[in-house]
């Protein structure tokens, strides 16, 4: 399941501009499929898996007070959470599960409505998320949905699927990080790099099967201005190369061209090295030479499964410069 954040109060400032739902619903499909993609593909190489039911959900009290009438409307919210979309060839899709359903219930579990003079906040969908996910990933699940004011049940029979959220931010930055449970990808990805944008939520999403975060605090490393000062700076690096292995053969699982990934780096490093990440982060020329090793590793069974994957369960010894070499 991908269940992508959106926050259409900032693309809504004008009260009388109407809000671009379709826009929104289209950036977040987009997200959710090649998320989708990713986390189905490579299930077997994750230790923590939800049912992949290719479901993008969003709830009423996401979005601004101000354009939250406007979003129950154009959405046909009718309870607590929404179907955005429905992703093709996914078994929600096969169950004949629609977009603008309204979901009431996965099995045992029933969702509440959220108060609808909230502030907007992503708390319900969060909630609502974490409990989809600890369902069993591959055993037949009823799903309560409502449309058209009438309820009715469908049987969806999900597919093993790596246990991440993927979100969109909306703005202006090139936002892309992950902490265990999500990724999140600025929406600015998607204008600049429309073909090369799986790269990074790749990358973001080897970190959450590498379990960097854990892996990370285990060493009581300090975030923001910190990682780039003393110890930090080899623990941080080396997270990132790791990640930037993974993600080579996540997107090779996944039936995308590995060498993208060279493509992106080349295009988007030059411009992005530097500032206050440089020193916590590697150079892009180091990600580049990690990274073409990584192509060279692959051998042509699918799932690949890379040594890398042994790092999840070791501690971090900040020797990033290891990873730099073939054979790592």
């Amino acid at each position: 399941m991908s269940i992508v954040l959106i926050m259409p109060g900032s693309l809504a400032s004008a009260s009388d501009l109407a809000p671009p739902f379709e826009a929104i619903r289209a950036v977040d499909t987009e997200m959710a499929h090649i998320g989708q993609r990713l986390a189905i593909a490579n299930a077997s190489l994750c230790d923590r898996q939800e049912p992949g039911l290719g479901l993008l959900l969003h709830t009423p009290d996401q979005y601004a007070r101000s354009i939250r009438a406007a979003a129950v409307d154009h959405f046909r919210f009718d309870g607590p959470l929404g179907i955005e979309a429905v992703i093709e060839g996914s078994p929600a899709a096969a169950a004949g599960v629609r977009a603008d359903d309204t979901l009431m219930g996965i099995g045992p579990i029933r969702f509440m409505s959220a108060d609808p003079e909230v502030k907007a906040t992503t708390a319900t969908l969060a909630d609502a998320a974490r409990q989809i996910m600890a369902l069993p990933a591959d055993r037949p699940l009823i799903l309560h949905l409502r449309r058209g004011g009438r309820d009715q049940e469908l049987v969806v029979t999900p597919v093993p699927a790596c246990r991440t959220r993927f979100e969109i931010v909306f703005g202006s930055d090139f936002l892309a990080q992950a902490d265990g449970e999500v990724v999140q990808i600025g929406s600015r990805f998607f204008a600049d790099y429309p073909d090369l944008v799986m790269v990074p939520i790749a990358h973001e999403l080897a970190h959450n099967i590498l379990q960097h975060r854990e892996r990370l605090e285990a060493r009581g490393v300090g975030y923001g201005l910190l990682s780039g000062i003393g110890r930090n700076v080899g623990y941080f690096r080396q997270a990132e190369l790791e990640a930037d292995i993974l993600s080579i053969p996540l997107l090779a699982n996944a039936g995308f061209d590995p060498a993208i990934a060279l493509l992106f780096w080349r295009r988007f490093g030059p411009d992005h090295d530097g500032g206050l990440r440089s020193r916590s982060h590697p150079t892009w020329k180091d990600r580049v030479a990690a990274i073409e090793h990584a192509i060279a590793d692959l051998g042509p069974e699918r799932p690949h499964r890379p040594a890398i994957l042994g790092a999840r369960t070791r501690p971090l010894d900040g020797n990033w410069r290891s990873l730099l070499e073939d054979g790592h």
